[in-house]
């Protein structure tokens, strides 16, 4: 004999109370379709019987118009049998209802209460992040030297020559990371010596001696994570990009200006704040005059 196994415990309530409401409409579905022969069988032999035989009165307690109501009944109590297990539903009874209903709340409960915890712990990541932003040691900083009209180069070349402005790149990026673009890269004869040259390229099998290849400005900074000052040296996309990780930019603005096809992105005066500047003016060794100046990013 099989016996019928009790619902392990690990069984979620509602999904248990789903399992007994479906054993009991099956149930039901099964006595209405009994009820639905029987009935249609004492019908049909109630009609049969008076139709077929004619029973008078003295042979049988009941007659013609008796067999018809009781056909009625039967149909009637058919019908309303019916509507309850295929209409209304109703018998599983307001108790199931609300137990059900006391189900769902309390899921809903358990969600919302998740949906909280979840966002205490990003609000509490946000809120981490934000202070080691605040406190990290690390000095995003783009470096560049652009004309008046923010003119970078042209032809993937430089536009002038100033000398003091290429010593003070050397003296500042020393020692440091340099990340650039792939066209920046191809742009010098070599890899920058003395730094960790690092090239932003999509090219998914772009090589070069002495450098690092990325695929994103994420990546490179990544890769300059324990470096106290990473330098963002270009182009013009990269430095477009660099504006939202910089904490400061090294420019020298020559006060000039030149036809180009690569830019240096506008310095919003709401976001950056001059900080520093040195003004040269124009000499024996550098056709244009010339300011160092040095920008910090507004903290919010």
């Amino acid at each position: 004999m099989f016996r019928k196994r009790k619902p392990s415990s690990a069984i979620d309530p509602q999904q248990l109370s789903l399992v007994e409401y479906a054993q009991e409409r099956i149930a039901q579905k099964t006595w209405f379709h009994r009820h639905l022969l029987a009935s249609l069988f004492l019908i049909f032999f109630a009609l049969i019987a008076n139709l077929a035989f004619e029973y008078k009165a003295e042979f049988m307690p009941f007659n013609t118009k008796w067999s018809f109501a009781l056909a009625t009944l039967l149909g009637a109590l058919l019908i309303i049998h019916f509507l309850r297990v295929y209409v209304f539903y109703s018998f599983m009874g307001n108790a199931w209802e609300t137990q059900q209903m006391e189900f769902l709340l309390e899921k809903q409960a358990l969600k919302v209460e998740k949906l909280k915890r979840n966002m205490d712990k990003e609000a509490a990541l946000k809120a981490s992040a934000e202070w080691e932003r605040e406190n990290q040691k690390t000095n995003i900083t783009m470096i560049a030297a652009a004309a008046e009209n923010n003119a970078l180069g042209k032809d993937n070349k430089l536009i002038w020559h100033l000398s003091d402005d290429l010593k003070r790149f050397k003296n500042l990026t020393k020692g440091h990371h340099v990340i650039m673009g792939r066209k920046t890269f191809e742009s010098m004869p070599k890899a920058l010596p003395n730094r960790t040259n690092v090239v932003i390229t999509r090219q998914k099998d772009y090589t070069a001696d002495d450098a690092h290849i990325v695929h994103s400005l994420e990546a490179a900074l990544a890769l300059a994570q324990e470096d106290e000052q990473p330098f963002i040296i270009g182009g013009g996309e990269i430095y477009r990009q660099g504006l939202a990780y910089a904490d400061s930019i090294e420019l020298t603005r020559v006060h000039a200006d030149f036809e180009a096809d690569t830019f240096f992105p506008e310095i919003d005066p709401t976001k950056w704040r001059e900080v520093w500047r040195e003004n040269r003016d124009a000499d024996e060794k550098h056709q244009h005059a010339f300011s160092f100046i040095r920008y910090e990013k507004i903290k919010a």
